[in-house]
C-alpha cells in the first residue's frame, strides 16, 4: 500500500465541480449569456427545487490552516451591512427568475457564520424565507465554531428550519491547535454538541483534518476518542491542503513539522480504521456517516450527489452562491462572485451581479461532469467511458485494475474498498483538463 501512496500522492482536484475552477475559460465567459442560461436553467428546476449557499466570510481570528475566503475582524458592526448586500444580491436573482423559487437546500458557510449574532442570522434567514417556497423535503445546514456557537445561535437557526450543524473540530491535541491558531477546549465541543441535540437538530457533523502540523498517531487517537464519546452523525475527515503560496497564513509554521508521505498516510489509515471500528461507513471522498444516516441510504439507493457543499442526499442541479467569492453551479455554467468584500459590495450596491468570472459549459463537459459525479458518488465506471480514454490514460486505468483499485463489475467497473482512497486519482483519468505536471501549484495532494 505504501508504494501506491507514493505513486498516487500527487496534486489532484477534489472534484466538487467539473471543469474545475482553474480550467474555466474565463475569456469566453459573457455575463449576458450566463444570465440567459441562468433563467432557462431555473425554469427547468420544477419540483426538485434549488440549492442556496450563503458565504459569511468574517472570523475574529485567523486559523492558519484554513484555505477558505475569510475576512478577519473583531468589529461586529460589519454584520448588518454585509447581510443587506447579500439580500440585495438575492433580489437580483429573484428579479431574473420572474417567479418564486422552490428551495430545497440552504447552507451557511464561511468564514464563521456564528460570527454573526443570533438576531442577525434570524433576520437574514427570515428575509430569505419570505421570498421563497420551501421544498417539503428541505435540508438547512450551517457551519459552527465550537468556541462561539451559542445556545441562542442554535435556537435562532432551528426556529427558521435548520436541523443540521457542522462543527470544525479539526484536532483536539493542544500542540496542533496552538500551531493552527485554533484553541478550542473539549468542554466547548461537548457543550455545542449536546445543545444541538437537546434543541432538536437531527444531524451533527464533525470536520476533522489529518496532516496538520505536529499531528501524531497519539493525537489522532485522542481525537477519535472524542468522536467515540460524542458520536456525531457524520464525519468529514480531510487531508490538510498545504498551499502557502495561496494562503500565506500557512507560513505560520515550518514545513518540517507537517507530516507527509508515509507518516501522513499512517494518520489517515488509523483515523479511517477507528471510524470504521466505531460503526461509521465510508461515503465517497473523505466522508463518513453512521448506518442510519440519510447519506448511507442515499448511497445505497444511488441518490447520492456532490457539489460545492460536499455530499448531499437531495440532488439539485441548480445551486446559487450568494456572498463574497461564492460559486454558483446552474448545471450548464458556473459563476464566481468577487473575492474581496469591498469589490463584492460595490457591485451589489450598484445593482449589478457581483460576478467576476465564470465558465459556460459545453455538452462534452456536461457529460464528463456526470461521469465524474458517478465515480465520486457511486464509485462506478461505465465500460463505454473507459474505452473512450486515450492510450496513455487507458494504460493508467488498466494499471489501477492490476493494482486492485478498480475491479470488473458485470459489464462495467467498480472502485474497490482499497481504491476509495485514490478516488480523486481515478476521477482525474476522465478529466480532459488535468495535467499532472501543472498541478503542483493548483491542487492539494490526493492522499
Amino acid at each position: 500500500m505504501i508504494d501506491l501512496v507514493k505513486k498516487y500522492d500527487v496534486p489532484v482536484p477534489r472534484y466538487t465541480s467539473y471543469p474545475t475552477v482553474p480550467a474555466w475559460d474565463v475569456n469566453a465567459f459573457q455575463l449576458e449569456e450566463y444570465k440567459g442560461r441562468l433563467k432557462a436553467s431555473f425554469q427547468q428546476t420544477k419540483e426538485e427545487g434549488i440549492s442556496l449557499y450563503l458565504h459569511l466570510p468574517y472570523c475574529e481570528s485567523l486559523c492558519t490552516y484554513c484555505g477558505c475566503n475569510t475576512r478577519i475582524t473583531i468589529n461586529h458592526k460589519v454584520e448588518l451591512p454585509y447581510i443587506e448586500s447579500l439580500l440585495k444580491e438575492w433580489k437580483l436573482y429573484l428579479a431574473l427568475f420572474g417567479k418564486k423559487p422552490v428551495v430545497r437546500e440552504i447552507h451557511l458557510g464561511g468564514g464563521t457564520p456564528t460570527f454573526f449574532s443570533p438576531e442577525n442570522l434570524r433576520y437574514l434567514m427570515e428575509s430569505i424565507l419570505d421570498s421563497i417556497d420551501v421544498h417539503p423535503d428541505y435540508q438547512f445546514s450551517f457551519e459552527g465554531h465550537p468556541n462561539n456557537t451559542t445556545y441562542e445561535h442554535l435556537v435562532a437557526l432551528y426556529d427558521v428550519g435548520f436541523t443540521r450543524v457542522s462543527y470544525g473540530v479539526q484536532d483536539v491535541d493542544f500542540k496542533v491547535q496552538k500551531a493552527i491558531n485554533r484553541l478550542q477546549p473539549l468542554e466547548n465541543i461537548e457543550k455545542v454538541t449536546k445543545a444541538a441535540r437537546e434543541i432538536g437538530y437531527t444531524s451533527v457533523n464533525f470536520d476533522l483534518i489529518y496532516g496538520l502540523p505536529f499531528q501524531t498517531i497519539y493525537g489522532i487517537k485522542q481525537t477519535m476518542d472524542v468522536v467515540k464519546r460524542f458520536k456525531p452523525d457524520r464525519i468529514a475527515f480531510y487531508s490538510y491542503a498545504h498551499v502557502p503560496w495561496v494562503k500565506p497564513g500557512q507560513r505560520a509554521y515550518s514545513e518540517e513539522h507537517i507530516p507527509e508521505g508515509e507518516e501522513k498516510h499512517k494518520l489517515n489509515m488509523l483515523g479511517q480504521a477507528l471510524l470504521i471500528d466505531m460503526g461509521y461507513e465510508s461515503i465517497g471522498m473523505d466522508h463518513f456517516a453512521l448506518p442510519e444516516d440519510p447519506l448511507c441510504e442515499a448511497r445505497s439507493k444511488g441518490r447520492l450527489h456532490r457539489n460545492f457543499m460536499g455530499y448531499t442526499e437531495s440532488r439539485t442541479n441548480f445551486m446559487i452562491g450568494l456572498g463574497v467569492s461564492s460559486i454558483s453551479d446552474i448545471g450548464v455554467a458556473y459563476a464566481q462572485n468577487a473575492k474581496s468584500v469591498e469589490g463584492y459590495r460595490a457591485k451589489v450596491e450598484a445593482g449589478e451581479f457581483p460576478i467576476f468570472k465564470g465558465h459556460l459549459m459545453t455538452v462534452p463537459e456536461m457529460e464528463a461532469k456526470q461521469l465524474i459525479l458517478d465515480i465520486a458518488c457511486s464509485a462506478r465506471i461505465q465500460m463505454r467511458d473507459v474505452l473512450e480514454l486515450n492510450s496513455e490514460k487507458y494504460t493508467a486505468f488498466n494499471q489501477m485494475v492490476e493494482e486492485g483499485l478498480i475491479e470488473k463489475f458485470c459489464l462495467n467497473y467498480q472502485v474497490t474498498s482499497k481504491g476509495m482512497m485514490f478516488l480523486r486519482n481515478i476521477c482525474a483519468l476522465f478529466d480532459a483538463y488535468y495535467e499532472p505536471e501543472n498541478g503542483s501549484k493548483l491542487f492539494s495532494r490526493a492522499v
